[in-house]
């Protein structure tokens, strides 16, 4: 097939993945999994290849995702439910002051939101929005776009949040660059998207405290309150072991045992699984919680992330069938020419692609199948393709709209009108996700 009709083969099937998750109601799993079958026939694929590349591609996916998910959804559940993070947003709010409460939200946002999923992290930080507004710490818009910008930068750049630390192991970027460049792109990302966009929209966009704010103290297990010590190390724990096999390994002679083992701790499976065990002990067998309820609270939280991996692993088979398809390569050819760096085509890729059908996770994993047949005839180094894993998040989160879940969440816990969610969230997530592109553009530069 042509190039052209790869290209427009990719496009069609976008549009109709649009068309069965918005109009026919089809669950997005089913819905990627039967448009990958269909772009892969329209693109010439043999019936018998393109289930050899479904297998793939869910596979592919799964094998890093699910364990990265599972453990990470246990460990930020326990982080939830003994209080810690409840710790971090207190204490930050404590330090900061009512009177720059919306910098104290957005920093607990961008905090707490790294062991939880985006939509867990709104349902459970979003009391904290209200509480402050109560105490006169600002508007209902000023304090929760400064939250949910904090947490949306977090979810876009840093690792181990899902969406970033899944396209960093399918462009096999370096790790621990990812935690240094996504740091440098969140730092400014959500303090120009989360407080300084949010106190100038509040001017204009004003909405009274929701009705359903009226929410009593939920029960937190374990005696006492675990300190903002303890809480911000567990959080930092998995960072700082992943980061400092980065830095070390430069050190370790490559062949050696050393530099097995360090590979092996840094590695986010290891890291993850160390902070889920200091998390048991130190939060809950230590304050006096049974084995017995840790286990029932872990079993609670792999309900949820059992769909998030689900929709993950099928995202993860639309972009293969994109990859062995040639429609990838097919666009390389066509851009080859453009002129334009490859991080600034990453970036617009995830972009056209977040707007045309909503999930930020589905546009990672699609730009992703589109962009690595052209980084394969580069040769980058991990630290360059960790630049071009952030160009991607960033893109990946510009110009939410209807299409998108976190557009209704924002719409329906702020109390917001559609259009008011489109002058506030939207334009917030754009500011996020251009800021993080435009690091993204600027790091690259230095390191070529």
């Amino acid at each position: 097939m042509s190039d052209i009709s790869l290209i427009m083969t990719a496009a069609g099937s976008i549009i109709l993945l649009l068309f069965l998750v918005m109009k026919v109601r089809l669950h997005a799993v089913a819905s990627l999994i039967l448009v990958s079958m269909i772009a892969g026939l329209f693109s010439g694929m043999s019936p018998e290849d393109i289930a050899v590349t479904i297998q793939k591609g869910m596979g592919g996916t799964l094998g890093f995702v699910a364990v990265v998910v599972a453990l990470g959804a246990m460990f930020g559940k326990v982080m939830e439910a003994t209080g810690a993070l409840d710790r971090v947003a207190h204490t930050l709010l404590h330090k900061f002051g009512t009177k720059n409460a919306n910098w104290a939200l957005t920093f607990t946002g961008f905090i707490c939101a790294l062991p939880l999923f985006f939509d867990v992290a709104v349902v459970l930080l979003i009391g904290l929005a209200f509480a402050v507004v109560r105490q006169g710490g600002g508007s209902v818009v000023k304090i929760g776009i400064a939250l949910l910008a904090g947490i949306a930068t977090c979810q876009a750049f840093l690792i181990p949040a899902p969406g970033p630390i899944l396209v960093a192991s399918q462009l096999n970027a370096d790790f621990g660059y990812m935690i240094l460049f996504g740091l440098l792109a969140s730092i400014p990302a959500m303090i120009i998207g989360g407080p300084i966009f949010g106190s100038m929209i509040s001017k204009h966009v004003h909405v009274e405290l929701p009705e359903h704010e009226k929410i009593g103290v939920s029960v937190r297990e374990g005696e006492g309150t675990p300190t903002f010590g303890l809480a911000i190390g567990l959080i930092g724990l998995p960072l700082l072991m992943i980061g400092l096999k980065t830095i070390a390994a430069r050190f370790v002679d490559p062949a050696s045992t050393a530099h097995g083992w360090l590979e092996f701790i840094g590695h986010p499976f290891t890291a993850i699984m160390v902070a889920c065990l200091a998390a048991f002990y130190l939060l809950g067998t230590k304050r006096g919680i049974s084995n017995n309820r840790i286990m029932a609270i872990c079993s609670s939280a792999l309900e949820p992330a059992g769909i998030i991996i689900l929709v993950t692993g099928a995202g993860g088979v639309f972009k293969q069938v994109l990859v062995d398809s040639g429609v990838g390569a097919a666009l390389g050819n066509m851009l080859a020419g453009s002129g334009l760096p490859i991080v600034v085509l990453a970036f617009i890729l995830a972009a056209a692609v977040r707007v045309i059908q909503g999930s930020a996770t589905v546009a990672m994993l699609t730009a992703c199948g589109l962009i690595i047949p052209m980084l394969e005839p580069l040769g980058l180094n991990g630290m360059q393709l960790a630049a071009i894993t952030i160009a991607i998040g960033g893109g990946s989160i510009v110009l939410s709209h209807v299409n998108d879940s976190g557009f209704w969440l924002a719409n329906r816990y702020l109390g917001l009108t559609e259009k008011q969610t489109l002058q506030t969230w939207t334009v917030m997530e754009t500011i996020i996700g251009t800021t993080g592109g435009i690091v993204a553009v600027l790091v690259s530069l230095f390191i070529n």
